[in-house]
C-alpha cells in the first residue's frame, strides 16, 4: 500500500508540473502555432535516428560493462533485456523500474553472477549521470554560456561546475585502493535510509576498480550518448514551428535537462527545466511553452523507440512476470538482499 501511495504521489506531482507548463503554453498560443504552421518531417525523422542511436549506445555501454565482469551475455540478450528495461523506465508498469528490472533479469539468467549483474547496472547509471555534468560543463566553457548576464543562468552554470568537480573527486576517491575497503565505507553503509544504496554502489565500484580502461571507454561512450541526444533535441526544435536555439546551446540545455532524471518522477522535471532554459537563454525571444513542445516531441520519439521493447516483452511475458515478482520482493525486503539498485533516470543517461 505504501508503495502504491508513493507511486500515486509521483504521478500527481508530474501531472501538476505538466499542467502548469501547459497553461503557460496555451497563454502564449504555442499549441495553436504548432497546429497552424507546417512541420519539417525530415528533420523530425533525423531526430528519431539520433535519439535511437543514443539509446542503442547506452545498451551497448551496459553490455560492455557486463562483459567486463566476465558474464557471458551475448549482444542479442543485452538488447532484449535493455529494451524491456527501457520500456519499463519510460512507462512504469507497477512498482518496478526499468533499471532494477534489468539487474534482476540479468541475475535471473546468470544466477552465479548475481552481484555482478547488480554492479553492472549501478556503475552504468553512475557513469551516465556523471558524464551529463561533464558534457554540460565543457559545453558551458566552450560556448561562454556562463557569461550570459542572467543571474539564474549563471547560478545554474556554477552549480554544474561544482557538481562536476565534486563528482570527479568522489569517483577518484572511490577508485583509490583502501578507501572502499576501510572504515569509511562501513560507516557510509550505516547511514539511515541511503546507507544500503551507498554500500551497494561502493561494492559495485570495487568490481571495476582495476579496470580503468573499461571505465574510460564507458565514459567516452557516454559523451557520444549525450551528444546524440543534444543533436536529436536540436533537430526536434528545428522540425517544429517556432524559433530555435543554436546547436551549441543544446549541448548545454539538453544535458542539464536530462540530469533531472535523477528525480524519481515519471515526467515533469525534464520538461520544466528545458522550457525554463529555452526562455531564459533566448532572452525571452522564445516564449514560455516552446520548450515544453520540444520536450513532448522528445517524449513521443522515446515512446516510438520503446515500442521495440513491447515486442520483446510480449515474447517473454512469463519470464518478465517472474522477474518482476522477484524484483518487487527484493524492493520490499532490501535489507535481506542487494537488488534495489534502481537509479531513476528515465531519460536515458
Amino acid at each position: 500500500m505504501k508503495k502504491i501511495l508513493i507511486l500515486l504521489l509521483k504521478i500527481g506531482l508530474s501531472v501538476g508540473i505538466l499542467a502548469y507548463l501547459v497553461c503557460n503554453a496555451v497563454k502564449q498560443n504555442v499549441f495553436a502555432n504548432l497546429v497552424n504552421q507546417p512541420m519539417d518531417w525530415s528533420l523530425l525523422a533525423a531526430a528519431w535516428v539520433c535519439c535511437a542511436a543514443a539509446v542503442m549506445l547506452t545498451f551497448i555501454r551496459w553490455w560492455y560493462l557486463v562483459r567486463a565482469l566476465g558474464i557471458p551475455l551475448p549482444l542479442t540478450g543485452a538488447l532484449r533485456i535493455s529494451f524491456v528495461g527501457y520500456l519499463f523506465n519510460l512507462a512504469p508498469m507497477g512498482i518496478v523500474g526499468g533499471d532494477l528490472l534489468k539487474a534482476v533479469m540479468l541475475a535471473y539468467e546468470y544466477r552465479d553472477h548475481r552481484a555482478k549483474a547488480i554492479a553492472s547496472v549501478a556503475v552504468d547509471r553512475l557513469i551516465g549521470l556523471y558524464m551529463v555534468f561533464v558534457v554540460a560543463s565543457v559545453a558551458i566553457l566552450l560556448t561562454g554560456f556562463w557569461r550570459i548576464p542572467i543571474r539564474d543562468i549563471r547560478l545554474i552554470c556554477y552549480i554544474t561546475f561544482t557538481l562536476t568537480a565534486f563528482g570527479g573527486g568522489a569517483i577518484v576517491m572511490l577508485l583509490t585502493p583502501g578507501v572502499t575497503d576501510g572504515k569509511l565505507s562501513k560507516a557510509l553503509g550505516r547511514i539511515p535510509r541511503v546507507g544500503h544504496e551507498i554500500e551497494s554502489l561502493i561494492e559495485a565500484i570495487r568490481m571495476y576498480r582495476r579496470q580503468a580502461n573499461v571505465l574510460i571507454n564507458s565514459a567516452l561512450m557516454s559523451v557520444g550518448v549525450h551528444s546524440l541526444f543534444a543533436t536529436g533535441i536540436y533537430l526536434i526544435a528545428s522540425g517544429l514551428p517556432g524559433k530555435v536555439l543554436p546547436l551549441s546551446t543544446h549541448f548545454v540545455v539538453s544535458p542539464l535537462s536530462a540530469a533531472t532524471g535523477v528525480l524519481p518522477l515519471p515526467m515533469g522535471p525534464f520538461e520544466f527545466v528545458l522550457d525554463f532554459l529555452y526562455t531564459r537563454v533566448s532572452f525571452g525571444i522564445i516564449p514560455p511553452g516552446q520548450g515544453l513542445v520540444v520536450a513532448l516531441g522528445y517524449r513521443l520519439i522515446c515512446i516510438l523507440i520503446a515500442m521495440i521493447g513491447v515486442g520483446y516483452y510480449l515474447t517473454s511475458r512469463r519470464e518478465v512476470a517472474e522477474v518482476m515478482h522477484e524484483a518487487e520482493e527484493a524492493g520490499a525486503t532490501k535489507d535481506e538482499g542487494d537488488l534495489d539498485c534502481q537509479a531513476a533516470t528515465p531519460n536515458g543517461c
